[in-house]
């Protein structure tokens, strides 16, 4: 629990001095399109919280280095092999000019020097009919890990629209991720989820419902890729659990990525890295949340920003939850991966047709704030 405070603390004074300065020593990290098609904020606001998460990992791990030496070198090699994607996000959130592909190649990167300095390779996979499918050339084992890692990464910032979206999911995940490793008694990867889970929290009570500060890029990015490595890590170090666990954990980002890619390539045969506002969150707030009774003034909510996302937290539970439950078992995981699919893609198509479930609406009763103001 010591790292665990740590991050969360110095998480939170971080991210309350950037706010408190970003006007001052921050300008270029202000979020100040307000007319973007996937903007639906009123006011600038900074978009580095990701220096926040990052900043307040490494002083956990600084912290806990006095405590086990070896589990911080641990956190630490993380921490290296992220900055070529963490750097890439954070200056496409300084300077708005860091083009995708860059982007893109910059995951890749960090997931071949995770790989290097930690052995976090995937070398074998659970396939219908074949779940012990070993990767026996290098070059194939580097590839597979690359995509996923790179893929996972960016599946964080595809749904990284809202105040409380992509943190809160994060921090479901790291929980799951955790909870597993201490079954299997893997204290690092379980240090680490803490440290992931504190340093998060601290953000989120920044972030969420008010946003007085974004996630950005950088934090996006950062918590995927952190999410990926100790997935691959995980389930490397121990058979026992299954290459479906991670996928199952991680399946809303994962999904939302892979349908947003056939929705622009399939069906508007458009570039897949061209932004719309057709993802399943933006149509939550605009036919559902925004239709809410709301809290506070519009200014400050932006139209019930807040409201959206504890649809999508109900959403992805839908798959944390039984990951963590069958953690072991190949065939459960696999079958609740088809439900969950086939259920985003009902719940999407409902939506999108005007059709939306009544029951919907009944999310918001038990997961919105309750006080008037904030």
């Amino acid at each position: 629990m010591q790292i665990f405070l740590i991050s969360f603390i110095s998480s939170l004074i971080i991210n309350i001095v950037i706010i408190i300065n970003a006007n001052k020593f921050f300008p270029s990290s202000l979020d100040c399109d307000l007319t973007g098609i996937q903007k639906v904020h009123f006011v600038p606001v900074p978009r580095i919280g990701g220096l926040g998460i990052f900043s307040a990992i490494l002083i956990g791990f600084f912290c806990f280095s006095f405590v086990d030496l070896a589990t911080s070198r641990f956190g630490f090699l993380l921490m290296f092999s992220s900055l070529p994607l963490f750097l890439s996000g954070f200056f496409e959130d300084l300077t708005k000019g860091i083009s995708a592909r860059f982007r893109l190649f910059s995951a890749f990167f960090s997931a071949v020097l995770a790989g290097y300095f930690l052995e976090s390779w995937i070398t074998s996979l659970h396939i219908f009919g074949f779940y012990s499918l070993v990767l026996f050339s290098p070059v194939i084992s580097i590839v597979i890990t690359s995509f996923a890692v790179a893929g996972v990464s960016h599946s964080f910032n595809i749904i990284d629209g809202y105040n409380g979206l992509s943190s809160a999911i994060g921090l479901m995940i790291f929980l799951g991720i955790g909870y597993v490793a201490f079954q299997v008694s893997d204290s690092q990867i379980v240090i680490v989820s803490l440290s992931m889970v504190g340093a998060i929290l601290g953000f989120l009570i920044w972030n969420y419902p008010r946003g007085l500060i974004f996630l950005g890029d950088g934090g996006a990015y950062f918590i995927g890729f952190m999410i990926a490595e100790l997935s691959v890590l995980l389930t490397s170090r121990h058979p026992e659990v299954s290459k479906w666990f991670p996928f199952l954990l991680c399946l809303y980002p994962i999904f939302e990525t892979l349908f947003t890619i056939y929705r622009r390539v399939v069906i508007k045969r458009r570039s897949p890295g061209m932004p719309d506002s057709t993802h399943l969150h933006q149509l939550i707030h605009s036919r559902v949340a925004r239709f809410l009774p709301g809290r506070g003034s519009r200014k400050c909510f932006s139209g019930n920003n807040f409201l959206t996302a504890p649809f999508l937290w109900v959403l992805s539970s839908a798959a944390v939850i039984p990951s963590i439950l069958f953690w072991q078992n190949h065939l459960f995981l696999i079958g609740f991966s088809i439900f969950f699919m086939i259920f985003y893609t009902f719940l999407y198509w409902s939506i999108v047709r005007f059709a939306t479930p009544k029951w919907l609406f009944l999310i918001h009763k038990f997961l919105t704030p309750n006080s008037n103001t904030f």
